[in-house]
């Protein structure tokens, strides 16, 4: 089978069924794993793809952006080990900027007895920090209603009048090539202006969001320091010259 037909077959299943299988492909175009390997890689670089452990899945969609409550039911274990690991980055006295999203929401849970000032725009985290205790700043815009975050020009300009020791970002995509992205627009305005104003920024993001690109850069990613639960060699090895990875082990 010549590479154009398998490239077809490829992607004619990945549409059929989400994800697939290096084994499946090598059964269904009758080649050798190498050369599906090396399909997967060239189909991945023209941005078709994205390959994840033991096979490849297809893009999200560049708007496509999952409610809070789906993206809360996702990955779960792994979002607590990551939050886990966050939240252990917080020292007394800080003032930190935690943005909306369902990994930075499970931080909260993690940040006991501890001393600190919290601004965040995630509409959702206000019930668990006033329960914890926590100093907390909601800043004021433009309730969005499917990710529960105030966004727009006054998110932009409530935010302008703080500082922080450390941001906690949620972003859809992590690439090695555009950097962080966002579905929204204005939302990820609010992400980069949180970057702009903190002397160290943290981007939380479970491995499924490696090698997605969504509709909005935040920014590059040399400007935050990754946390994640799981990455093979592979990707990696495409990460390690952009940015700092910190892997958490289960």
């Amino acid at each position: 089978m010549l590479t154009p037909e398998r490239h077809l077959v490829i992607l004619q299943k990945l549409k059929e069924k989400g994800t697939v299988k290096i084994q499946d492909l090598v059964e269904s175009t009758l080649s050798s794993e190498s050369t599906i390997r090396r399909d997967l890689t060239q189909l991945e670089e023209e941005n078709q793809l994205k390959r994840i452990h033991g096979g490849a899945s297809v893009m999200q969609g560049k708007r496509i952006e999952p409610s809070m409550v789906e993206k809360s039911s996702k990955n779960l274990q792994g979002k607590q080990n990551i939050a886990r690991y966050a939240a252990s980055l917080v020292q007394p006295g800080d003032c930190i900027y935690l943005d909306a999203g369902s990994t930075t929401a499970e931080m909260i849970h993690f940040l006991d007895d501890i001393d600190l000032v919290v601004v965040t725009n995630g509409l959702t985290h206000i019930g668990a920090l006033l329960e914890k205790g926590i100093s907390t700043y909601l800043i004021g815009g433009y309730a969005k209603q499917r990710t529960k975050a105030t966004i727009g020009r006054g998110a932009l300009l409530n935010l302008d009048q703080y500082r922080f020791d450390k941001c906690f970002l949620g972003v859809n995509g992590v690439h090695p090539d555009v950097g962080f992205t966002t579905p929204d627009q204005e939302e990820a305005m609010v992400k980069e202006k949180a970057v702009s104003l903190s002397n160290k920024c943290f981007v939380l993001a479970d491995d499924s969001k490696f090698g997605e690109i969504a509709f909005s850069k935040i920014v590059d990613l040399h400007k935050a320091v990754i946390i994640t639960n799981k990455l093979t060699e592979e990707v990696m090895l495409q990460y390690q010259d952009k940015t700092k990875i910190k892997v958490v082990k289960e």
